[in-house]
């Protein structure tokens, strides 16, 4: 006899579609993005307040995009040290990178903010270099704060890009008449540049709301705005949820451009 236990199935809303595959999630994240903009286009309060982030939102873009440009090219530098047999290089590079990894971000950039900076300041105007603490304002501070605590993250992003690859390729190298520094500028660091683009892109997105800390230096970013938009409106629920809501906005179109980047630069085993 045939079992009667089978729970008849329901009918689906759209006969041939299966929706557990649909992305409910990036439908939801539609759903709140589209809520939050009609409250900015309905909403005096909202419209007002997103209107006076837009400085904000500009003055986290260059910091992220400072920093992280001297962030790699300090990573890349420092990768190529840990994976050097020279032993200074080695040992030196290895301590920035087990100190800066062990210092909590935002305590980096106060101590880089008001104590590194003016300390060089003074160095330099008993050296004879007339400098002027103006020189150096908080927005630059924090630039700099941010490009050496994540120059220690993409070093080893680097060191592991380049280990990823095989040795035969260094000793193919060197076979052709290539001596170490050559062989990791045409041969090894192409395709280790390569393989660490995603995590790359990764920490690109990291660094984005990593910025908001540099609001402990009073740098008019975007989280600073807020504060200050909160303060003096004391509508916190309708700031707040215009920063994050635009914090959200850039991090999905930076993670999609990664999610691109990952497809394009997928290496075929």
């Amino acid at each position: 006899m045939e079992s009667t236990d089978k729970m008849p199935q329901r009918p689906s809303l759209l006969p041939g579609v299966d929706a557990s595959k649909w992305p409910w999630w990036a439908i939801a994240l539609a759903f709140l993005g589209l809520a939050v903009s009609m409250l900015i286009v309905g909403s005096a309060d909202y419209r007002e307040t997103f209107i006076y982030l837009l400085d904000g939102i500009a003055t986290t873009l260059r910091i992220t995009l400072l920093s992280f440009l001297f962030a790699t090219i300090l990573g890349l530098i420092t990768g190529l040290a840990r994976v050097s047999k020279n032993v200074f290089f080695f040992n030196l590079s290895t301590l920035y990178v087990e100190m800066i990894r062990g210092i909590p971000l935002i305590v980096l950039i106060i101590y880089i903010a008001f104590g590194i900076v003016p300390v060089l300041i003074e160095l330099l105007n008993g050296a004879g270099i007339p400098v002027s603490i103006r020189d150096w304002p908080m927005e630059v501070r924090a630039i700099v704060a941010l490009a050496i605590g994540y120059g220690a993250y993409e070093g080893e992003v680097f060191r592991a890009g380049i280990q990823s690859i095989s040795k035969g390729q260094m000793e193919a190298a060197k076979s052709l008449g290539m001596n170490y520094l050559q062989a990791m500028r045409f041969v090894i660091l192409p395709q280790a540049v390569r393989r660490v683009l995603p995590p790359l892109g990764n920490d690109f997105i990291s660094l984005l709301k990593d910025s908001s800390l540099v609001t402990v230096l009073a740098v008019n970013e975007l989280t600073q705005l807020g504060r200050l938009r909160r303060a003096s409106t004391f509508r916190f629920l309708e700031t707040f949820n215009v920063v994050a809501f635009l914090y959200l906005s850039m991090t999905l179109i930076l993670s999609s451009a990664v999610r691109w980047l990952e497809n394009k630069m997928k290496i075929q085993e």
